[in-house]
């Protein structure tokens, strides 16, 4: 495993809105900016900045009330990884994240290890999820991350080709294996560090996150903790990556 740091790039998703799809769709007005090389563990800063990250890939139950928490919590930033399937079944819940102004991010279509397959096959997934997203939300995708979290060398060289920024985490809240909420909790206020990206779900195998939640966003206020989408946190500090 190799490490490489570099500065990190604000990656709006708004800057390539519409390039690749309906006709309807307003054209490029900006450049794309080249997808900071490998997969985006942290980064490296001293300040108390961290990003909130959820998967969505199935179920109804945990995304409303996880966005009412995070409303009522008073967290305007936050990051969403959905995948295809979830967002044609669930247009609304999706509409809703983006008018909240969550940043939202692909998680790729069939939930399968993308090592598994050639690149024909990536492509192919990935396009497909970033239509459902953006056919549901205006959203034209630039961060993915991997169903599983599983990438190697091959698969983080064609996802930075395709333009994207593959997200992973340093706390992973292990809600999905349902713990607990207070193990949850516990978790995540205790591993956090400066620059970290927090794994979470808003999918319904996760459901003890909603318990969790607004007990992880009053512990890291407490510790100090301001919270961001993971294209700021980019924009804030050297980023630690990795390829595989």
């Amino acid at each position: 495993m190799t490490a490489a740091l570099f500065a990190g790039v604000v990656f709006s998703q708004s800057d390539t809105k519409g390039t690749l799809l309906p006709a309807t769709a307003e054209p490029a007005t900006a450049t794309k900016q080249p997808a900071p090389q490998g997969a985006i563990y942290k980064v490296n800063t001293e300040k108390k900045i961290v990003a909130l990250t959820f998967d969505i890939s199935w179920g109804e139950k945990a995304p409303g009330p996880i966005l009412d928490i995070l409303e009522q919590k008073g967290v305007k930033k936050s990051t969403f990884f959905l995948s295809g399937p979830w967002t044609t079944t669930h247009p609304e819940i999706a509409k809703r994240i983006k008018s909240l102004g969550y940043e939202i991010g692909n998680h790729g279509n069939k939930h399968d290890d993308f090592p598994k397959y050639p690149n024909e096959w990536i492509q192919e997934q990935v396009t497909k999820s970033e239509q459902s997203i953006f056919d549901a939300t205006g959203v034209k995708t630039n961060l993915i991350r991997t169903p599983n979290g599983a990438f190697d060398k091959r698969v983080i060289a064609k996802l930075n080709a395709m333009g994207y920024t593959v997200v992973q985490w340093t706390t992973d809240s292990r809600d999905w294996m349902r713990p607990g909420a207070d193990k949850i909790v516990e978790r995540v206020v205790t591993k956090a560090v400066p620059g970290d990206i927090i794994l979470m779900h808003a999918s319904d195998s996760a459901l003890q996150t909603i318990d969790a939640l607004p007990r992880i966003i009053d512990g890291l206020k407490a510790k100090g903790y301001e919270f961001l989408t993971v294209s700021e946190l980019l924009a804030n500090a050297n980023v630690t990556s990795k390829a595989e």
